[in-house]
This record gives structure tokens, sequence and C-alpha cells, in this order.
């Protein structure tokens, strides 16, 4: 029951939100009474902090398995940004913004986790790509995985970027494109030019 309450919460506050969705809410969307989610979460605090949890750890064993078939960095990049859009419902109720304004704590500890796995990631497919000859060989890798990171939280801002412009993805396909271009090599851009001509 523990999981079913988080996938159906998970699902939840990300179309509608972290503020919008109630207790009731998602126990009518089970079936199940407000009661039998107070046994297994106190509060909907707690609900929220096991809700983030779970969809990190969901989204990074999705990052490690596209990681572990060794496709082109390039390739790797655009089928991390496809998965995690896909389970984050293209972000359109902005979670991590309201992550962040209700729950600053969680949100500050969903952060760090968020950090250090998107650090190795990137950092990883960084120097694979400069292995390969994708990325040139000049590059600051830990300067760019940095700004990578933090670039990324900044794209989910809609005080900065507000969602009713311009959609996430088209958001993300832009700073994906940016990105690349700015670290690659004729071959690496070859490759881009190859999977923007296809998408």
């Amino acid at each position: 029951m523990r999981d079913k309450i988080l996938i159906n919460a998970s699902d939840m506050f990300l179309n509608y939100g972290f503020k919008s969705v109630t207790m009731d809410d998602i126990a009518n969307k089970i079936g199940i009474s407000k009661k039998t989610i107070y046994q297994h979460f106190d509060n909907k605090t707690k609900l929220v902090e096991a809700t983030t949890l779970y969809m990190f750890e969901v989204i990074s064993h999705g990052i490690d398995c596209i990681c572990a078939l060794n496709k082109s960095p390039i390739d790797e990049i655009f089928e991390i940004k496809k998965f995690t859009m896909e389970h984050l419902k293209d972000e359109k109720s902005s979670p991590q913004h309201q992550l962040q304004k209700y729950y600053p704590k969680i949100f500050e500890k969903l952060k760090t986790n968020q950090f250090c796995i998107m650090q190795d990631c990137v950092t990883n497919n960084l120097t694979r790509g400069v292995k390969e000859g994708y990325y040139r060989d000049s590059i600051n890798i830990e300067f760019i995985s940095r700004l990578y990171f933090n670039s990324m939280m900044l794209l989910k801002d809609p005080e900065i970027f507000p969602l009713n412009n311009i959609s996430m993805k088209k958001l993300m396909d832009n700073y994906l494109e940016y990105h690349i271009r700015g670290i690659s090599t004729e071959k690496g851009i070859t490759k881009l030019n190859n999977i923007l001509n296809t998408k």
C-alpha cells in the first residue's frame, strides 16, 4: 500500500503541484481513506519528502540504465533528457519551484542529492566525450559540469523562464543545443546536427 500511495502521490504532485494536492485528493484517487495514508505517513510534509525521494530514485536508476548502454555522449544527453521529461510530466506544474517555495528543507536535501548524481553523470559524459573526440580536449570538465547542473536548475524557475511563453521541452532542447555546440569538436557538431535533423 505504501508504494501505491507513493506512485499515485507522485503522479498528482507532478501534474498539479505540491501545494494544491491535498491528502483527501490522493485518498480519493486511490480509493482509500485518508486514515490509511496517515498509517504510512504522519503528515503531508512526510509524504512530500518520501515522494521526492521515490521520484529521485526512479529517475537515478533510469539514468544509470541509459549510461550503461554506452551510446555516444551526445545521444546519451538527449536520451536522459527524454527519460526525465517523461517521468516528470514535462514539469508543467513547476514542481521544483513549488517544492522550493513551500518545502524548502526537502528541496535543499533533494538538490544536494541531485547535484551528486548529476555531477558524476555529467563529468563521465564530458570525459568520455573528450576521449571519443566529440568534445574539445581543452574544456574545463569541473567548471562545465557545475555550470550544467546550475543551468538546469535555473531553467526550472518559472520566474526566469515562464512556461506560458515556452514549454519546458523547448527550453531543454534549446539549452542542450547551446551546451553541446559550446563544447563540441566538428565531429560533435555533426552528431548534434544529425540528431536535431531527425527530431
